[in-house]
């Protein structure tokens, strides 16, 4: 069989539907209740830090994009910033990494909603809903983000539903008269939300696939984060003033407490919250399978990988990998967990984005969408702080 390559079929309005869809997918249907567990009636602070955090690391990614668009952008960046191969490798598995497990924490968060419209086992169900999401993503990407697109809309309302009823029942008493601010439950709530941004870094690992991408990808990206990071703000305030945080944080289905709150059943949120879980799903498996394409093309043990499938256009072995991967760890790992490691992981991740982009601008100033050198450095170190609080976080410090 002749080998194939991808192909550019991508523009602006599709690429950002994706960011927005996979961020939007990515947990906070099922993260508003852990991250108030940890900051309380605070929690809206601690998305915005969250957001403040990625921010810079979403304009240092756009730039990227510009000066190296190819599959597995994190690995080249690495790689042509640094100089260091065997570094740039890791981090591009550790992006695999984080893909399967967001995947998986959000079919297995997304299942929590599902369950209430489907009576049938949770573990089939994550099974059977994996299989089929794999199935779609092998099949094209221009197909795979169309779908995307649509599911993106459905989960769009559903939040903008969310915000109404949140906003339209008196207030709960504590969100009336908050504690004092707890920094150190913030600080934790924060490195847990930053979940929630992830996606504009798998925007760059489609850049093969973009129509012109030096205009679109930048744009892209930055439009994204944008438009989810004001969705965040406004759910986050409307869950924690219509429910009590206690109840907000014993929940899997925190949203439809704050549909339920204002007197609606909770069928239609479930619906829509299961939307959003099978396109975060799906495009976390897309990108994967894109970064592991491209590790193919750069790491000889790993040229297995390198391979499109002529008609369809889509890495089809790298797909299957990644979407067995996920199955298995939707299946056999709780939700917070692999939330905090994915977390974990792509701060890490961040921390070496943002230090090679200072040093190729340093290097080579000139390219077609620049940022200050102050966004990388701030980046570099925003990255590494909040990685350093999800450590400890992780290990009970915090």
């Amino acid at each position: 069989m002749a080998e194939g390559t991808l192909k550019r079929r991508l523009g602006p309005v599709l690429l950002t539907a994706y960011g927005v869809g996979v961020m939007v997918g990515a947990g906070i249907y099922v993260l508003v209740g852990a991250v108030a567990a940890q900051a309380g009636v605070w929690a809206p602070l601690a998305f915005v830090l969250a957001g403040l955090i990625a921010a810079p690391s979403a304009l240092s990614y756009a730039e990227l994009s510009v000066r190296l668009p190819e599959a597995a952008g994190e690995v080249a960046y690495v790689e042509e910033g640094l100089h260091r191969h065997g570094l740039a490798v890791a981090v591009g598995l550790a992006i695999v990494l984080s893909g399967m497990i967001s995947a998986a924490a959000v079919l297995r968060g997304g299942v929590g909603y599902l369950g209430l419209l489907v009576p049938i086992d949770a573990q089939v169900l994550i099974a059977g809903l994996g299989l089929v999401l794999v199935g779609v993503a092998l099949i094209g990407v221009l197909e795979s983000l169309a779908f995307a697109a649509v599911l993106t809309l459905i989960e769009v309302v559903g939040l903008a539903l969310v915000i109404w009823a949140g906003f339209s029942v008196p207030p709960v008493a504590e969100f009336l008269t908050p504690p004092s601010l707890p920094l150190a439950g913030v600080a934790a709530a924060a490195a847990l939300a930053f979940f929630a941004f992830i996606g504009f870094e798998d925007m760059v690992n489609m850049a093969e696939e973009v129509r012109d991408p030096n205009r679109t990808l930048p744009r892209s990206i930055l439009a994204a984060l944008a438009i989810t990071t004001a969705l965040y703000l406004l759910v986050s305030i409307a869950a924690v003033r219509a429910v009590p945080v206690a109840v907000l944080a014993s929940s899997e289905r925190p949203l439809a407490l704050v549909w339920e709150s204002a007197g609606h059943g909770a069928l239609l949120l479930a619906a829509i919250a299961g939307a959003a879980a099978l396109n975060g799903v799906l495009a976390q498996v897309v990108m994967a399978a894109r970064v592991l394409y491209g590790l193919g093309k750069r790491a000889p043990l790993l040229r297995i990988f390198a391979h499109a499938h002529p008609r369809l256009g889509t890495p089809v072995l790298a797909t299957s990998l990644i979407g067995g991967l996920t199955i298995c760890a939707a299946l056999l790992l709780p939700v917070a967990a692999l939330a905090q490691t994915t977390s974990l992981v792509l701060l890490g991740v961040f921390t070496l984005v943002n230090l090679s982009l200072v040093f190729l601008k340093r290097r080579q100033p000139a390219a077609a969408f620049r940022v200050p050198m102050i966004v990388p450095v701030f980046g570099t170190l925003a990255s590494a702080a909040a990685f350093g609080a999800a450590v400890l976080s992780a290990g009970g410090l915090l």
